[in-house]
């Protein structure tokens, strides 16, 4: 398209010119909305930052040390400047660093960082899109505060943002900064960037392409990592209420660039390179979770002989390997149900054969048994008979015994009355 396209002169004022100006109306009437997430130990200050970047008291509760894990815990606030409108995201890791074992500490940050895009990606895959009233919850910009040790970066700050350089904009600052000197602050700062590049940990850097802010973005990436410190106590200093804080050996002033890096952290991060920012989210670390995502489903841009692939083609594809696999695992599971099922009968013939078998022994046991009852009752009767048998012999020899000692007492009566003396003998 590019090689047919020639430039011709306008002959008047036709009008396109205002795009831009449309464009800013059209923004500005939508609103802008801006995530950040705060990443560091309890205790670094980065509720009181949060609150002295957007000079605001934002309202939250204050965290322990006594968390059993890493809780992300998201807050949203509706923000008015002029006329525009911000739906600010703030984003706090609780609990990070306080545990004894903190090798997984970084997990859920990912987790939480690959939902948000999930979400996004999710509501791009729809039929029908909502994207520009969609509230965008991807995080744009990753404060990573570092405790001011003076030494070097823990291994947990190493991990957790090699962990989250491909994910999110880092952006790395060093918190309390007023608590070391300022030499050793800024041996601390080559120490860090020293440490981040032999790691390969790739930070966010300020854009440099755009000649307007190219000067002062090159000259804060030198200032990397930014020195902080945070206050919404307002001290009278000289004629002027100024955000400080107040210590026994004087004043530190959070505005004063000779005392920390606050105003240049302000600047870079809201002043100049929001949208960038929200740019980088959106073309390269949600681009990349996308690209990933898809070629896991299987979409490709092109095919093994580097033609490029239809969306159709692809979803014909896949649909076609899905229903492939669908129907093996079908198959699969209908020979599994049919061998079960043979299974099933074989155990059942087998429980009735063992049935038939004690139902036999059982019935052979009760024939035995009753044979024996029978035995023993012919046995029984036979001992009856037997027994009636006896007495009725017994009474009739008892009988005839009877009758024969009457006979014999009546023949003595009789020799007795014919002789008178047998009676007096």
């Amino acid at each position: 398209m590019g090689e047919g396209c020639r430039t011709v002169p306008l002959a008047g004022h036709v009008g396109f010119d205002s795009l831009p100006d449309q464009l800013v109306n059209k923004s500005v009437s939508q609103g802008f909305c801006f995530n950040i997430l705060c990443v560091g130990e309890t205790g670094l200050g980065k509720s009181t930052l949060m609150d002295t970047l957007f000079n605001t008291k934002f309202e939250g509760e204050p965290a322990t040390h006594t968390q059993p894990g890493v809780q992300l815990r998201s807050n949203t606030y509706d923000l008015q400047e002029s006329n525009v409108g911000l739906k600010l995201t703030i984003v706090s890791t609780v609990g990070f660093g306080d545990q004894i074992n903190k090798e997984d500490s970084y997990k859920p940050i990912v987790e939480f960082i690959d939902a948000q895009f999930e979400a996004y990606l999710q509501e791009e895959l729809k039929i029908r899109r909502v994207l520009h009233s969609y509230h965008d919850s991807r995080i744009h910009a990753c404060l990573y505060f570092i405790a001011p040790t003076g030494h070097s970066l823990k291994s947990l700050d190493l991990v957790t943002m090699k962990k989250l350089d491909s994910k999110v904009n880092i952006i790395p600052i060093i918190a309390k900064s007023d608590a070391i000197s300022k030499s050793e602050l800024t041996k601390f700062k080559i120490k860090i960037t020293s440490e981040l590049v032999s790691n390969g940990v790739q930070i966010y850097q300020f854009p440099t392409d755009d000649e307007s802010v190219a000067e002062i973005n090159g000259t804060m990436n030198a200032h990397l990592p930014f020195a902080v410190i945070g206050s919404t106590e307002e001290l009278k200093i000289g004629n002027k209420m100024m955000k400080a804080r107040q210590y026994p050996w004087g004043t530190v002033q959070v505005e004063n660039e000779a005392h920390c890096d606050f105003v240049k952290l302000r600047e870079m991060l809201i002043r100049v390179n929001m949208e960038d920012l929200r740019e980088q989210t959106h073309s390269r670390h949600y681009e990349l979770y996308r690209r990933c995502k898809l070629e896991e489903m299987g979409f490709k841009d092109t095919d093994p002989d580097s033609k490029p692939f239809s969306l159709q083609e692809t979803y014909e594809a896949k649909r076609n390997e899905f229903l492939g696999e669908l129907q093996k695992k079908e198959e699969e599971m209908r020979q599994m149900f049919v061998q079960r099922v043979k299974e099933k009968e074989a155990e059942l013939k087998e429980a009735e054969k063992e049935l038939h078998e004690k139902f036999d022994r059982l019935k052979k046991l009760h024939q035995d048994e009753k044979k024996k009852l029978e035995d023993k009752k012919k046995c029984l009767d036979d001992e009856v008979n037997a027994f009636k048998q006896r007495k009725t012999a017994a009474e009739l020899l008892q009988s005839q015994g009877s009758q024969a000692g009457g006979s014999q007492t009546l023949k003595r009566d009789k020799e007795k009355k014919n002789n008178p003396w047998l009676c007096t003998e």
